[in-house]
C-alpha cells in the first residue's frame, strides 16, 4: 500500500529543523557558558590579581564587551554575504569550531592557572568575530528547511531552543566551575564539536542566487538598502537596539554576584539564566499561539516593562527579587524578539536573507555589547546600581520617542507586508 503523504503542520516533524534545533541548543548552552564564565574570570581577575576598585572592575566589563563588537562591526557587511554565497552549514560549522578551540584554550589556560587580562580579551574578541559568521548563517537556515507557513513556528521554535539553552548553559556552567573552575570550559569544548557534526548532518540547502550577477560589495549594499528603507522595520530594529543599548543590566552581573548579592559563579549562572527562562515561557506561548493583532503596541508595553523590570533589578539587594526582575525581563524581551524577527525572515527575499540577516543580527549584537561598553562606563561613573536604574529609565523614554518617530510601529495590527511600504499607514478618524 502506498504510504500518504502529508504535508507538515508542525516544523518539528521535519528531519532537518530537529537536527538544526538541537544543533542550536547545544552551541547556545556551551557558548553562553564560557562566555558568561569568561566575564566572571575576567572580573575576579581584575579585582584578585590587579587590585581593581568594583568601579574600575565594572568598567572593565563594559571593555570586555567592546573587544567582542569590534570584530562584528568590521565583519557583519563580509558574513551576509559569505551567508549567501557558500554553504551555510559549513559556515556555521566553521565558527562553531573557532568557538570549539577558544573554549579549549579557556580549559588548559585555567586549569594551568595561566589566564591574565590580555588573554582574556584577546578570546573574547575571537568570539565575536566567530559568532558574527554564526548569526546570519544559522538564521538563514531555517527558512530553507521549512515551508514559508511554518516560519512563524519555527522562529518561536527556534527562540525555546535559544532561551532554553541560555537558561541551562550558564547555571550549568557557575556549578561545575565552583567544583572545578576548568570543567564548564572542556564540557564547553566537546558540545560544540557536536553541535558542528549536527548542523553537517543537515539536507544541503543551495542558497538562491539573483539572475543577475552582482559584485559582491553592491550585494551587501542592497541588502543594508533593504533593511532601513522601509520605515516599519527601521523602527522596531532600532527600537530594540537603543533600548537594549541602555538597559543591559547582564554585564554587570558578575558585580552583583561577587561584591553586591554575593552569591559567586553559582548564582551568576542562575541570574544569567532568569531572563532566558521568562522568554523561553513566552516562546513556547508564542509557538502555539502566535501573536496576531496590535503587535505593534504590544511590542511598545513590552518594552515599557521591560525598563521597568531594568530598574527593579538595580534596586534590589534580595537574590529573589532580583532573579523576578531578570525573569520578567526576558519575557518582555521575547516579544520584541518574536516582533521583529518574524517581519525580518517573512519579508526578505531568499536571495538577500544571508545579508538582511546580517544586519539585523548586528543591530542585536550592538545593542548587547554596546549595551555592555555603556553599562560598564556608566557603572564607572554612577556605580553599578546607579547604571541599571539608568538603564531602565532610558529605555521606557526610548520607547515613549520612538511611539512618536515612528507611528507606524504603534498602529500595526499584524504580521503582513503591507507595514513595509514606504508610506507609513495613516491613523483612522475617530
Amino acid at each position: 500500500m502506498a504510504r500518504i503523504m502529508t504535508e507538515p503542520t508542525s516544523p518539528l516533524q521535519i528531519a532537518d529543523f530537529r537536527r538544526f534545533w538541537c544543533a542550536r541548543f547545544i552551541a547556545v548552552a556551551a557558548t553562553l557558558s564560557m562566555v558568561v564564565l569568561l566575564g566572571y574570570q575576567t572580573y575576579d581577575i581584575a579585582r584578585a590579581d590587579y587590585g581593581y576598585s568594583r568601579q574600575e572592575g565594572a568598567f572593565l566589563l563594559g571593555l570586555l564587551g567592546l573587544a567582542q563588537f569590534i570584530p562584528l562591526l568590521l565583519l557583519t557587511p563580509v558574513a551576509g554575504w559569505v551567508a549567501d554565497k557558500f554553504d551555510r552549514r559549513h559556515v556555521a560549522a566553521i565558527a562553531n569550531l573557532t568557538d570549539c578551540l577558544i573554549a579549549g584554550v579557556l580549559a588548559a589556560m585555567t586549569w594551568l592557572e595561566a589566564l591574565n587580562l590580555p588573554i582574556l580579551f584577546t578570546l573574547a574578541a575571537m568570539h565575536g568575530g566567530a559568532r558574527v559568521f554564526l548569526g546570519p548563517s544559522m538564521s538563514a537556515i531555517a527558512p530553507n528547511i521549512v515551508p514559508a507557513k511554518l516560519l512563524p513556528k519555527a522562529i518561536a521554535f527556534s527562540s525555546i531552543s535559544w532561551q532554553g539553552a541560555t537558561v541551562i548553559g550558564p547555571a550549568i556552567g557557575g556549578f561545575a566551575f565552583a567544583e572545578a573552575q576548568w570543567l564548564p570550559h572542556a564540557t564547553s569544548t566537546v558540545l560544540l564539536v557536536m553541535s558542528a557534526a549536527l548542523i553537517m548532518s543537515i539536507r544541503p540547502v543551495k542558497a538562491r542566487q539573483s539572475a543577475v550577477p552582482v559584485h559582491p560589495v553592491r550585494q551587501m549594499v542592497d541588502g543594508a538598502k533593504f533593511t532601513f528603507k522601509h520605515r516599519f522595520l527601521l523602527g522596531c530594529i532600532t527600537l530594540d537596539l537603543f533600548a537594549v543599548i541602555l538597559a543591559g543590566a547582564t554585564a554587570l552581573l558578575p558585580v552583583f554576584a561577587r561584591d553586591i548579592l554575593q552569591v559567586g559563579p553559582e548564582g551568576l549562572g542562575i541570574m544569567r539564566g532568569a531572563p532566558a527562562l521568562g522568554a523561553a515561557a513566552v516562546a513556547l506561548i508564542l509557538s502555539f499561539r502566535p501573536l496576531e493583532n496590535n503587535v505593534g503596541v504590544k511590542m511598545l508595553w513590552a518594552v515599557v516593562v521591560f525598563g521597568i523590570a531594568t530598574i527593579v533589578f538595580g534596586i534590589s539587594r534580595d537574590l529573589w527579587l532580583s532573579l523576578t526582575a531578570l525573569v520578567v525581563l526576558g519575557a518582555a524581551d521575547m516579544i520584541s524578539v518574536f516582533v521583529r524577527s518574524s517581519l525580518v525572515q517573512l519579508n526578505t527575499p531568499d536571495e538577500m536573507r544571508g545579508r538582511v540577516s546580517s544586519i539585523s543580527g548586528l543591530a542585536i549584537s550592538a545593542s548587547n555589547e554596546l549595551g555592555e561598553m555603556q553599562s560598564g562606563i556608566a557603572a564607572g561613573i554612577l556605580g553599578a546600581t546607579g547604571a541599571v536604574v539608568f538603564g531602565g529609565v532610558g529605555a521606557i523614554l526610548v520607547t515613549a520617542l520612538w511611539a512618536w518617530i515612528f507611528p507606524e510601529l504603534r498602529l500595526a495590527k499584524r504580521f503582513t507586508s503591507e507595514y513595509l511600504d514606504d508610506d507609513p499607514p495613516k491613523e483612522k478618524p475617530v
